[in-house]
């Protein structure tokens, strides 16, 4: 079995074949998919979609590139929606240097607060980075997240970076990047050991090698494990059993699917 645990199901390029992008996931082994939220619409989106599906959870939070409408009634209901018995985590936060679309002391902000909220919450983050390790480190140490977990989703920093980030207690996630011709990023997953590893498809962006250029979905997450077999030189069933296992632990799912 498998776990795409970064996924947004709710773009509209799944709007004609939604309910048949989920049975080919299931079909494939990947049997369970965690759907991320990046704004108070989306979030909403996860969570219905996480009730009509038996192997779907939610994420909830708000995205860098919308932290200007990080607000109290907005804290408000991500905690409403933290108590749903399918929401695992806060996220996605964090920092987006790459767009230029909100001042960084705004999402700051919003990336500090919602730290607070998950600390208060007892649930672990999801992380988007662009173009931002180095700042988010220091806000997490700044934070002093001990005993707070969560992954940086889609890594693509140095070794160095995932050094850090190891020591922080976090997970480092890989989605279709891993397997482009020309990335570094094996490197990187070779160093990580495999009891602190992810897999998701950041669907429908960053498709895997051989599906590269066209829409990604939760079905591809198995071409991203091929490729981190290969790079651990271990079975394939392996690397599934381990990342799998690390995502129930990170997440809770065990607990969740029993609620």
């Amino acid at each position: 079995m498998l776990i795409d645990t970064h996924a947004h199901l709710y773009f509209n390029q799944f709007d004609e074949d939604r309910d048949d992008t989920i049975q080919r996931a299931f079909e494939a082994g990947v049997k369970k998919i965690i759907n991320i939220g990046t704004d108070p619409e989306t979030c909403r989106q996860c969570i219905e979609m996480a009730e009509k599906y038996d192997g779907l959870f939610a994420v909830v939070g708000i995205h860098p590139n919308d932290a200007g409408r990080w607000n109290e009634t907005v804290r408000e209901q991500i905690i409403e929606w933290s108590r749903h018995p399918k929401v695992v985590a806060i996220g996605e936060i964090g920092l987006d240097f790459y767009w230029d679309k909100t001042p960084v002391p705004v999402q700051e902000n919003a990336f500090r607060q919602q730290i607070r909220l998950a600390k208060e919450l007892e649930l672990p983050i999801v992380i988007h980075n662009r173009d931002a390790g180095r700042e988010i480190l220091d806000v997490l140490k700044s934070e002093k997240v001990n005993g707070l977990t969560g992954v940086f989703h889609c890594f693509s920093e140095t070794k160095e970076i995932a050094a850090e980030v190891l020591e922080l207690g976090f997970h480092i996630s890989f989605t279709g990047n891993l397997t482009f011709k020309k990335s570094e990023l094996p490197q990187v997953a070779k160093f990580v050991p495999i009891e602190r590893l992810l897999l998701e498809t950041d669907c429908p962006f960053l498709s895997p090698e051989p599906k590269r250029g066209r829409r990604n979905e939760p079905a591809h997450v198995v071409h991203i494990a091929q490729k981190l077999a290969e790079i651990k030189e271990s079975p394939f069933e392996e690397i599934a059993r381990i990342t799998t296992e690390n995502a129930h632990r990170l997440f809770g799912l065990d607990s969740k699917e029993r609620r």
